[in-house]
């Protein structure tokens, strides 16, 4: 998930005497390519169907287990959000939206993007949800990272470590009845006592999460500011060196957690996440831009790619009844049922879930060759 509610826009006239700027296609193209990526390993991840046969990169690690590959694509997503803001906010104040305006246009963006998570999550649960959902999430956290990235770099790590450590302070020294402080177990935390009797009731479980993917989309912006630099290729590699080793240090002291967001997990994915950018920037300031073509289709349009799939997946492939086996059942299932029944368990498996996510690609292909994109 940029993040779908940032992508950028027209990139800012290079000043050379002060931010040396690189070819607006190479950069556009290494930011669609990452957040690409990151589509398609969301639409792997969320697809995989190999039941106990799933490789555990494509799991979600167990409580106290680290990370896994699954674990940090949504990180990225958020992380994406960042790279794309200095471009976006670049865009607007050349336009001349400022002030007012341009706060304007981040809180309508905000809403539209939250009241987009809203429904779609009402069509999954098949009811009327409100509840803090993926895309309500990227919503308010790149929104808090769209005010940070207003300061200068310096100022935006500062803040960025603020609220990384009062966050890692709510987890520690919030104290649980019949608890007590500091007690991380996946049943017993402050994160799921202040959701259970504070948060929950007012529909807004989860909303603690926004002070961390803050901070990680405000770091995402730190990346993206320095991939629009001629010269920022050692600036990223430092950064995203500095925050993956520092991720796993502070490891060691408090566990690297999804479900919580813990502050060793952001580092982790903000880390990587830099060094990943950074690697689709070097393929496309070496020459080979074009073989990152298939990654920057599906990144032009990853709002699309996340929300187009689910509700094909919730009122289609899971909605429709079909007899293709000889019984009723959904479309999914008899689809991995054919699958199966051919080719066994794990390349039947395969072959639904590699078939799923190119179904989708070929449609992110055939929108960006003519110019489609669905941007908030």
């Amino acid at each position: 998930m940029a993040a779908p509610t940032f992508q950028p826009d027209t990139p800012a006239a290079p000043t050379a005497a002060v931010v040396p700027q690189v070819a607006r296609g190479a950069r556009l193209a290494a930011l669609d390519a990452w957040r690409g990526l990151t589509v398609l390993l969301m639409l792997l991840v969320n697809n995989v169907a190999l039941d106990w046969r799933t490789p555990k990169e494509l799991m979600h690690a167990p409580w106290g287990g680290g990370a896994t590959l699954a674990d940090l694509v949504f990180p990225w997503f958020l992380f994406c959000a960042g790279t794309a803001l200095p471009f976006s906010l670049a865009s607007a104040r050349r336009a001349g939206v400022r002030g007012w305006a341009l706060v304007r246009k981040l809180l309508t963006r905000t809403v539209l993007l939250y009241l987009v998570g809203v429904v779609l999550v009402s069509a999954v649960a098949h009811r009327l949800t409100f509840g803090l959902g993926v895309l309500q999430l990227i919503a308010l956290a790149s929104l808090l990272g769209a005010a940070g990235a207003q300061l200068r770099v310096g100022a935006r790590m500062v803040l960025a470590a603020a609220l990384l450590v009062g966050y890692a302070a709510v987890l520690l020294l919030t104290p649980v009845p019949g608890v007590g402080a500091g007690v991380l177990e996946e049943t017993r935390n402050a994160v799921q006592y202040l959701n259970q009797t504070f948060l929950a009731p007012l529909g807004v479980r989860g909303l603690l999460s926004v002070l961390p993917t803050g901070a990680l989309v405000l770091l995402g912006s730190v990346a993206g500011e320095w991939a629009r630099r001629t010269d920022g290729v050692p600036r990223l590699l430092a950064l995203g060196a500095a925050l993956s080793a520092l991720g796993f240090a502070w490891g060691a002291f408090m566990p690297i957690n999804k479900p919580l967001w813990t502050p060793p997990y952001i580092l982790l994915g903000a880390g990587l996440g830099t060094l990943g950018l950074l690697a689709c920037l070097l393929v496309e300031r070496g020459g080979r831009g074009r073989s990152l073509t298939p990654l920057v289709a599906a990144g032009r349009n990853a709002l699309l790619a996340y929300v187009a799939p689910i509700l094909v997946k919730t009122w289609v492939l899971q909605g429709w009844q079909v007899r293709w086996t000889g019984r009723d059942a959904s479309m999914q299932d008899a689809l991995l049922g054919l699958a199966r029944g051919h080719l066994g368990l794990w390349w039947g498996g395969w072959l639904y879930t590699l078939g799923y996510v190119g179904a989708v690609w070929v449609g992110l292909w055939w929108l960006y060759r003519r110019g489609v994109t669905w941007k908030l």
